[in-house]
């Protein structure tokens, strides 16, 4: 009988657990190896306790989150120029937010580092395409990940409060960031079945949390700065 052929990227996973360091022999160094591995546990729940507690009670629906004059949509990646499911779901929220009068101004806040990549005008188009006026709808096209989103927001386009759209499993960081960024917020978190896609994006969440502490710490300007700009107040106030 042939022996079984494992597949390249198992084989790869194999020879990398090979590769990692063995226990140490005397009981001291396994009591000390197994400390060194709690302590690194510890360390790394923290910033996800931290997001959990910041975010507390501040996760609604869209029927009850409370009223603002800004909703913010963190993108969520397109395809061939379209966005993504979960983005459409995020977006489509953003709409039913606006129809119930809950806000007035939908800020969009994706990536555009790349002339073949702009998230914040797909997901213009899709709101316009969707009921929305685009006199209403703001674009922050420096919104690289949640800390940058969060930070221009409060800091480029003046918002001090605001209803954050996202999926569940992310809406409690980007809470936790906007609130540190001086945004007072509410998440409408969106649902989603739980397929692979989710389940990824959860425990994405615990080593994001960590990044989020990160950057709070050590990175508190966002990538691009910038000049203020007045496109929420002008939209708040057009008729």
């Amino acid at each position: 009988m042939r022996p079984v052929e494992l597949p390249r990227r198992v084989r790869s996973v194999l020879g990398r657990i090979r590769r990692l360091p063995r226990l140490p022999r005397t009981r001291r160094g396994r009591r000390r190896a197994v400390q060194v591995v709690m302590a690194l546990c510890v360390l790394g729940l923290l910033p996800a306790t931290w997001v959990h507690l910041r975010a507390d009670g501040r996760v609604r629906t869209v029927a009850d989150v409370p009223s603002a004059p800004v909703a913010m949509v963190f993108g969520a990646g397109l395809i061939h120029g379209h966005p993504t499911p979960y983005l459409a779901h995020r977006l489509d929220t953003a709409v039913e937010l606006y129809r119930r009068g809950k806000v007035r101004v939908v800020l969009v806040t994706g990536d555009n580092s790349r002339e073949d990549y702009d998230e914040p005008d797909a997901m213009r188009a899709y709101l316009v395409r969707h009921g929305v006026p685009d006199r209403r709808i703001v674009s922050d096209y420096a919104g690289f990940d949640t800390w940058d989103s969060c930070s221009r927001a409060e800091r480029i386009f003046g918002v001090r409060k605001a209803v954050l759209v996202s999926q569940g499993f992310h809406i409690r960081r980007a809470l936790a960031l906007c609130e540190a960024a001086g945004i007072e917020s509410y998440g409408v978190g969106v649902s989603e079945p739980h397929d692979e896609t989710w389940i990824y994006g959860g425990v994405r969440e615990i080593l994001a949390a960590g990044k989020a502490a990160v950057d709070l710490t050590f990175r508190p300007d966002p990538r691009f700065l910038g000049p203020r700009e007045n496109g929420v107040a002008k939209a708040l106030t057009t008729p």
